[in-house]
């Protein structure tokens, strides 16, 4: 029994006074009269406590623009966009006269169960960002894989540019080689500039570290005098900003129809940057579009170009056909020596495109040029003891 209906009892049903009811309890008479009204006005169900919600609110979001934000809340997500509170409200503010605070927009949408809570491992406090301060200052470059209609696996090349987060780039292909990395990256030059840098983890077609030599777009990249930067392995936060883009773009192509060919695929890809480049805010930017970032500063130019050569040292055997292979701008170059040194072990001192090749008692066998455009280097000219020889006897 609460202390309500104890001292509605004591004066109703035992006939005390409220005074002497106030004295014994330490509670106002007003207390017991408001009680006894309640009582005599709907028994002892209105003596529960009743609740402290205000009838009305001044502030109150109106009806409209509460229906407005779920319905751009169920537009964004239909269409694979990012339908969080900041992107709301910009997008209502086509709709509505007033928009409510993003906190506002989160209140609402977590009222209709919206809201999927997502706890962090870590504070927000603990990671450390990393920013270009200015556009062109750094690319990221990176691929990701996807599947069209029938099942065949696809790769989407993305180039994001560091600063302002614009999608450079968003190419579909097959199998992603060295020669589409090259061509990609230099259609998005001629529209918006050389980078200063250049940034891709250690993948085949962006590094040939791991082979002892270039890949081609590493030796256009130094040609250009755009510093080439490759992440740490298997570290893929040090690419974070293109490792989100492709969270970000596979968001909305899970959202639209499967494609039935890589072309197919390409417009969804070509659509999906124009929003996001034009339309679509970012947080990280303020609010501002990509393309808006991207334009509201000084661009970044990239060094002159260093005359630096790439040296190495190979050991090898002369093949039986008399020939010995070396990967040259990504591709494997057959040089040709001579049957007569089939099975000799040699040396290929390398310096850029210059090639000497050595036997291992010093000999040289020969020392050319390699022509990108050929994969077998034919010997078109003697060797340095050939020419030796037809002096001597000249003479």
């Amino acid at each position: 029994m609460g202390l309500g209906r104890y001292v509605v009892d004591a004066i109703v049903l035992e006939g005390r006074s409220p005074s002497e009811v106030a004295r014994s309890h330490g509670i106002s008479r007003s207390w017991i009269y408001e009680l006894l009204a309640r009582y005599r006005a709907g028994g002892y169900a209105a003596l529960e406590p009743r609740s402290r919600r205000p009838r009305s609110c001044a502030h109150q979001i109106d009806s409209k623009v509460q229906a407005a934000v779920l319905r751009l809340r169920r537009e964004l997500s239909a269409a694979g966009h990012d339908a969080g509170p900041q992107t709301i409200a910009h997008h209502l503010r086509r709709r509505v006269a007033k928009v409510p605070s993003t906190a506002t927009i989160w209140r609402i949408l977590q009222r209709h169960g919206l809201i999927t809570p997502q706890p962090h491992k870590r504070p927000r406090s603990s990671f450390i960002r990393f920013e270009a301060a200015l556009p062109n200052e750094l690319w990221q470059t990176d691929t990701t894989h996807w599947s069209l209609a029938s099942g065949s696996p696809v790769e989407i090349l993305n180039l994001v540019d560091d600063h302002s987060r614009l999608a450079l780039a968003a190419v579909a292909f097959s199998t992603v080689k060295a020669a589409d990395v090259v061509q990609v990256f230099f259609a998005a030059a001629q529209q918006h500039g050389l980078p200063a840098a250049l940034l891709s983890d250690n993948g085949a077609v962006f590094s040939g570290a791991s082979r002892g030599g270039k890949v081609l777009l590493e030796s256009e990249l130094e040609r250009l005098g755009v510093r080439c930067v490759h992440s740490t392995p298997y570290h893929p936060q040090t690419c974070g900003k293109v490792e989100r883009f492709h969270q970000t773009l596979k968001r909305f192509l899970a959202r639209q129809p499967a494609p039935q060919s890589l072309a197919h695929l390409q417009l969804q890809l070509d659509a999906f940057r124009t929003y996001y480049n034009q339309r679509r805010p970012h947080r990280a930017l303020g609010q501002r579009t990509p393309l808006v970032a991207f334009n509201a500063r000084l661009r970044a130019r990239p060094e002159l170009p260093a005359a630096s050569t790439h040296f190495r040292v190979r050991h090898d055997k002369v093949d039986s056909c008399g020939r010995v292979t070396l990967r040259y701008l990504s591709q494997l170059r057959h040089i040709y020596v001579g049957r007569a040194h089939k099975g000799a072990t040699i040396r290929l001192l390398i310096a850029g495109a210059n090639v000497r090749i050595v036997r291992e008692d010093g000999q040289l066998l020969r020392e050319l040029t390699l022509d990108p455009s050929r994969d077998y280097q034919a010997r078109r000219t003697p060797i340095v003891h050939d020419v030796v020889r037809q002096v001597s006897s000249m003479s």
